[in-house]
């Protein structure tokens, strides 16, 4: 007798995921490079408006790299459930760095407010 089911192959039972680059990251990339533009048009200009728009850019800039910071830490702990050590570090190293800047960056827009 022969059997109606025919074996699969190894390939097919197992999930594929693609490995593509995430929504998420694209925002943010865009993000990171919009608010940076801007803080660099901010301290080309020359009038009486160039503190306020540097602390927009300030406050901008803060929540782009804060937002990047969560991102992450979200990245190093999936990375941490799936033992992917290596990725873990980079991402939780690339994270801290994000956070410093970020807290840097809503410094930085404090003291241009209270100028």
């Amino acid at each position: 007798m022969t059997s109606s089911r025919q074996a699969r192959p190894e390939s097919s039972t197992s999930p594929s995921r693609s490995r593509g680059i995430s929504p998420g990251l694209v925002m943010l990339v865009l993000a990171l490079i919009g608010s940076v533009a801007y803080v660099l048009f901010a301290i080309t200009v020359r009038d009486p408006s160039q503190i306020p728009l540097l602390t927009s850019g300030a406050v901008v800039l803060g929540i782009v790299f804060a937002a990047l910071a969560v991102f992450c830490a979200r990245g190093t702990w999936r990375a941490g459930l799936q033992a992917r050590n290596g990725r873990a570090i980079l991402l939780g190293l690339c994270g801290g760095i994000a956070a410093m800047i970020s807290a840097g960056c809503f410094a930085g827009a404090a003291i241009l407010f209270l100028t």
